[in-house]
């Protein structure tokens, strides 16, 4: 039995210091998968716990047919999008959602007129790609964060999504394409 198929047995036969060995070696990847969909730090160590309550809680319908780590992964997947959308639902009607708040606009300190100046276009155009990805319809927002984000091969990104490599290859294809169109469309907005 390999390290972690033990690992997951020890914790399904009720070994608390088992599951904390489970999350102390993977809350690292996990946070770093919440924080490519969620900007702020707390919201990801929030996700975090959840998917650690998640992986608690169904530990036991855990099959084994994926690693842990892919498990996790889509766990921690799905637990960052629903907190993006509980996240928006409860901002309809609000007001314009913008990632950039009060704190962030004081914590921008000008040293020189010209670094200041391409810092502004640069976190411009962070803001407007972040924007047009979260315009993106699901499937290909999921594809494109793990495969251009987070870096994961194909084969990686469709075992994650539990789909084919060439849907994926698809996906990504559509996401780059829509993605082109809202930036130009963005621009076009601007001049």
């Amino acid at each position: 039995m390999t390290g972690d198929k033990l690992l997951i047995q020890k914790v399904k036969d009720g070994d608390t210091n088992a599951f904390r060995q489970l999350v102390q070696t993977h809350h690292k990847r996990v946070i770093h998968i919440c924080l490519s969909f969620v900007t702020i730090p707390q919201d990801a160590e929030d996700i975090a716990q959840n998917v650690f309550i998640e992986a608690y809680k169904s530990i036991y319908s855990f099959r084994g047919d994926a690693s842990i780590s892919t498990w996790l992964y889509r766990l921690s997947v799905n637990k960052s999008l629903d907190f993006i959308r509980e996240k928006k639902r409860l901002k309809r009607g609000n007001g314009l959602v913008t990632s950039v708040d009060k704190t962030d606009l004081e914590n921008i300190q000008v040293t020189n007129s010209k670094m200041a100046d391409d810092d502004l276009i640069r976190q411009e155009q962070i803001r407007m790609l972040e924007q047009a990805i979260d315009q993106l319809p699901e499937r290909q927002k999921v594809a494109f964060q793990l495969s251009k984000i987070d870096g994961m091969s194909q084969q990686e990104v469709a075992d994650t999504m539990n789909t084919s490599v060439s849907s994926v290859e698809s996906l990504l294809i559509r996401a780059k394409r829509k993605l082109k169109e809202l930036l130009i469309h963005k621009k076009e907005e601007i001049y």
